[in-house]
């Protein structure tokens, strides 16, 4: 027997078709609930609600499993038959983490988690401690980036569907890495989405850049609240995710008394105590503003971590030189250096791009909250034509990079292939069926770039040939120059792990050197300086007495005393006194 029930406040009549026989349901309730217990489904029944005197089922708008696609049937799920064996797993930290964020269609040939399991193993000798999960949520057509998922407790059937989540995952846990799926609850993809045949999950009051927003503040929001909150805590509890990145939450528009997102923190953070398991929430934003990470205590949100693009722009137009779109905000050498030092540049300046002031200082919060990068799937995937950094920059300054991000105070993120320079770009692409909706895709794409003055041809989004052109080669790894990016890389996320000082996100143990005319910044990190020469000449650092070198971008600097020339374009990492670097980092 399986017991149904559905939200449908606005229905005078709701019946569930279980493997085709009608069955009538008992409501609605005070809140809108419609109820069945039918003695004949079981796990794998097929099932749809059929509404007032409409003859097509629909899906379930929480069904956890759609075998076929977003527009049929849904199916019963026992999440109870799954044989977990991660019991003892704990996850490293988060204030240690190193995360690797991955599309799972496109990080190996086969784009599914079995075949990712596969690749498992080179994860954890590279170093990394936390897999981060594009979307997996069930979409329509065969391919996408995940942010247009229409049914969201449902992983989508082409990556193998619900049970090899489960393996995935639990075969992480056995290998000691923790993992992170990114979730949507700012909109629904424009295709399939049933739900407002059932009730106001949507609110014209409010608009986001995809139309109507979700309705988290008027009548019937209280069971929109629920509906992505359980979608939440299933992910964490059934699916033993360690934590959720949550997509553009400065999107979700809400005037509660109690914003959406604290009560989402507040109920995640009950689950942690439940379980006995640390569990986290990383948020999206472009607003700059810590309320987002700021205990609830202290009237914040309560999330754990934040996202924080400025930290990229300032580093990328440093080595790029692009100056157009949102990137004519950042290029200097003080622009890096302060967001080394503070986080946001606009922390409450004026942005020209913007056309208004930006954003609002940080303060007393730990840098372990933001997260820090040079490469992810939208600074990749959304230019033209998908160029990775190395693609843009070349091998000598993609490598300055990677070493700004993994001695930087936040928490470091790479974006897969990203470690070995992969020479596959990363495309956007959707498989949207519908011509229109196609179009205006494409014609969408255009406009955007036109912001950033890129004239080139856009890839067809809905042509399955861009996604296999966005799947990373493995055999690439064979290849001598993708194989140093690789041992640098490692070489790198290896160094962070076992030095205690890169490890601190006190404010008081960052400091910050820096020269705009002669294009260079050191940090100071307990004993670790990090010397970051942007510029085309050899350039003089002083160091401490009894400094060692631990790691070079380039040859090994020249040193006269105590003073060392770092080579064009490069980052050496030095420490003093000389001291064994097997320190755990903080918990």
């Amino acid at each position: 027997m399986h017991h149904f029930s559905v939200w449908a406040p606005q229905r005078k009549k709701v019946s569930v078709q279980v493997d085709g026989t009608e069955y009538p349901m008992a409501g609605p309730s005070e809140r809108g609930f419609w109820k069945a217990d039918v003695e004949a489904a079981v796990h794998g029944s097929d099932y749809g609600f059929l509404l007032d005197d409409d003859p097509k089922p629909y899906p379930d708008p929480r069904s956890f499993w759609q075998p076929k696609d977003v527009h049929s049937h849904s199916r019963v799920l026992d999440h109870g038959k799954f044989a977990w064996t991660d019991e003892k797993f704990r996850p490293s930290p988060l204030p240690s983490a190193i995360i690797y964020e991955m599309h799972l269609g496109t990080f190996t040939e086969g784009g599914t988690f079995d075949s990712a399991i596969e690749k498992l193993d080179y994860l954890y000798d590279l170093g990394i401690t936390h897999i981060e999960l594009l979307p997996v949520a069930s979409y329509e057509g065969s391919f996408s980036w995940g942010y247009d998922g229409v049914s969201p407790y449902a992983p989508d059937e082409s990556y193998g569907g619900p049970e090899a989540v489960k393996r995935f995952v639990n075969a992480c846990h056995e290998k000691g890495l923790g993992v992170i799926l990114d979730v949507v609850y700012n909109h629904f993809g424009p295709a399939g989405n049933y739900t407002q045949m059932f009730g106001p999950y949507f609110t014209e009051r409010h608009h986001t850049p995809w139309g109507a927003a979700i309705n988290f503040e008027e009548g019937g929001s209280d069971q929109v609240r629920r509906y992505f909150i359980d979608n939440a805590l299933m992910w964490l509890r059934e699916y033993h995710f360690d934590g959720l990145r949550l997509d553009a939450v400065h999107e979700l528009i809400d005037r509660s008394a109690m914003h959406f997102l604290e009560q989402l923190s507040l109920e995640v953070e009950d689950l942690s105590a439940a379980l006995g398991r640390e569990l986290f929430l990383i948020g999206e934003t472009d607003l700059n503003d810590p309320k987002f990470v700021t205990p609830r205590e202290a009237n914040g949100f309560g999330l754990d971590a934040q996202w924080s693009d400025d930290f990229h722009h300032a580093l990328f137009t440093l080595i790029h030189h692009e100056q157009s779109g949102y990137y004519q905000d950042f290029g200097t050498v003080d622009q890096l250096a302060t967001t080394l030092k503070q986080v946001f540049l606009y922390d409450g300046r004026y942005s020209r791009f913007r056309q208004h002031n930006h954003g609002r200082q940080v303060q007393k919060i730990s840098y372990h909250r933001f997260l820090g990068y040079i490469q992810n799937h939208d600074q990749i995937g959304n230019r033209a034509k998908g160029e990775r950094l190395e693609h843009l920059v070349g091998m000598q300054k993609a490598k300055l990079a990677a070493a700004v991000v993994m001695t930087a105070p936040f928490l470091p993120m790479i974006f897969m292939g990203e470690e070995w320079a992969a020479a596959t770009p990363w495309m956007y692409f959707a498989d949207f069926q519908d011509e229109d909706l196609r179009k205006n895709v494409r014609d969408g794409r255009k406009r955007d770039f036109q912001h950033f003055g890129w004239s080139e041809d856009v890839p067809n989004p809905e042509d399955p040939a861009t996604v296999e052109a966005s799947k990373l080669k493995w055999s690439e790894l064979e290849d001598p120059k993708h194989d140093e990016m690789f041992r640098w890389y490692r070489d790198l996320i290896h160094l962070r792990r076992r030095t205690l000082a890169l490890n601190l996100g006190d404010f008081s143990r960052m400091v910050v050197h820096h020269s705009e005319e002669d294009r260079w910044i050191y940090t100071d990190r307990g004993n670790i300086r990090t010397m970051i020469n942007l510029s085309e000449n050899e350039t003089p650092f002083a160091v401490e007495p009894g400094s060692e070198l631990l790691l070079s971008s380039d040859v090994a600097p020249s040193r006269e005393g105590d003073c060392v020339m770092v080579p064009p374009l490069s980052v050496a990492i030095y420490h003093w006194p000389p001291q064994p670097l097997d320190q755990d980092p903080p918990a």
